[in-house]
């Protein structure tokens, strides 16, 4: 099995390599911006977004195309157009959403106005046709854009020496990445190596089902008689507390903001790879070898199935969308792939309605949010639990012999009821908390 791991790497000589890093960092931004205008043309004219293929092809000879080695200049416009996508996406349910802007500052004078503006230094990507790596001195040699080559031969590329931290191994260097600390001002590479690692035996045969959503980040249910629940309640806090700092900030682009912007994403990081380090670890200690996804869309969907977005209200529609289910779902396969555990995607369909001790399907068996009654058995219990519970059986897909109703009539309903709940701490991860779920009718 092959694994992607990226490492930050400190650049020794910063001084000697400083100039040509913010030339190429200032040509990335301003191929960005063409593209950019181009695709806004685009769209304005035929109400399309012009995917990677179409703007690599419409700009490869212009002359911003050059600043950069090609296949840079290729994922800044890979970049944009996933920019793009996104936007297209979120437009639908939250008004508010704006494409992708231009990369550029400006600057005021006292009688507010502009004096000059300025690129920013964007990210420069450099993929394996443009990086020459020598590992046993610490040196990376980077090409330069064809603007760029204004020396003989000997000084068509750029030549890093990086330092990682101990006990790193760069090898099987696949990609090289220059990223531009603003707090620190200074560059710092970013390593992606490809290694292979030894496949292990999954854990066990059970399956798990995850139910994503807003209150409760993720639900789990680990087997018929084990669930728990990860409130999202760090990632609101963060989400209130990081934009009123950033709005008392006198300039949005200034050292201070983009400080408070860098800690803000710093801590969803690790909230996601802490949740996705505990869940993989509880299915070891569980025997689970196989981990149930509920699909994204389903959650943004309507009940009609007619492919409009479902709504959620103006705050819960704008927690819906920028909760990043993508980004923990990938972080969630990765690291339990490391541990021989498969993860998959199921159907969402009717899992919230559908009560998952008897099969019963009924839009009002779901009285509350967190409550779940079913008049069949006359049993309470937690609904985010009831719908991991489905995900985990699949009870949408029709191959599958085990499901709700053929499960056990005497089944106990009491972990349904009373999961476990794990709440985040910054230093120690999540831990249980010591509080009962009220699940009385």
């Amino acid at each position: 099995m092959y694994i992607h791991r990226t490492y930050r790497a400190k650049i020794l000589n910063h001084q000697q390599v400083e100039e040509p890093l913010d030339r190429h960092g200032w040509s990335a931004s301003k191929l960005w911006n063409v593209a950019n205008y181009y695709s806004r043309e685009v769209w304005d004219e035929t109400g399309e977004i012009p995917d990677d293929s179409d703007l690599k092809s419409e700009l490869k000879t212009h002359n911003k195309y050059k600043g950069l080695h090609s296949q840079s200049s290729q994922r800044v416009l890979e970049e944009l157009a996933e920019a793009f996508n996104s936007w297209y996406g979120k437009r639908r349910n939250d008004s508010r959403a704006n494409p992708p802007g231009y990369r550029k500052k400006n600057y005021y004078d006292n009688q507010g106005r502009r004096v000059h503006e300025e690129h920013p230094r964007s990210t420069v990507t450099w993929k394996q046709k443009g990086i020459r790596h020598d590992a046993n001195n610490g040196r990376v040699r980077l090409s330069k854009g064809a603007n760029h080559k204004q020396h003989p031969r000997a000084w068509e590329y750029i030549l890093v020496e990086y330092e990682t931290r101990p006990g790193v191994t760069v090898e099987n260097l696949q990609q090289v990445r220059a990223v531009y600390d603003k707090a620190k001002r200074r560059w710092e590479l970013h390593l992606v190596c490809k290694h292979e690692v030894e496949t292990p035996d999954a854990p066990g045969n059970e399956t798990a089902g995850i139910d994503l959503g807003i209150c409760n980040f993720a639900a789990v249910a680990y087997s018929t008689e084990e669930a728990e629940l990860y409130p999202g309640n760090r990632l609101k806090q963060d989400g209130y507390y990081f934009p009123k700092e950033i709005a008392t900030c006198d300039d949005s682009g200034g050292q201070e903001a983009t400080r408070l912007h860098a800690k803000w994403s710093e801590r969803r990081t690790h909230f996601f790879h802490s949740l996705a380090k505990h869940i993989v670890q509880r299915c070891i200690e569980n025997g689970v070898g196989h981990i149930n996804v509920g699909k994204l869309a389903g959650v943004r969907e309507d009940d009609n199935g007619n492919g409009n977005s479902k709504n959620w209200g103006k705050h819960g529609n704008l927690d819906l969308h920028g909760w990043a289910f993508d980004r923990f779902s990938n972080i969630l396969e990765y690291k339990a792939k490391v541990e021989g555990i498969e993860v998959g995607e199921v159907s969402e369909r009717d899992t919230s309605k559908t009560c998952c001790v008897c099969g019963r399907k009924d839009d009002s068996q779901r009285v509350e949010r967190g409550l779940y009654v079913c008049e069949e058995h006359d049993d309470a219990f937690n609904a985010d639990v009831n719908g991991a519970e489905n995900i985990r059986l699949n009870i949408n897909d029709e191959s599958n012999s085990e499901s709700s109703a053929s499960l056990d009539e005497d089944r106990s309903t009491g972990w349904l009821a009373q999961p476990g709940v794990y709440l985040h701490d910054l230093s120690s991860g999540f831990q249980p908390q010591g509080q009962v779920v009220d699940c009385k009718p």
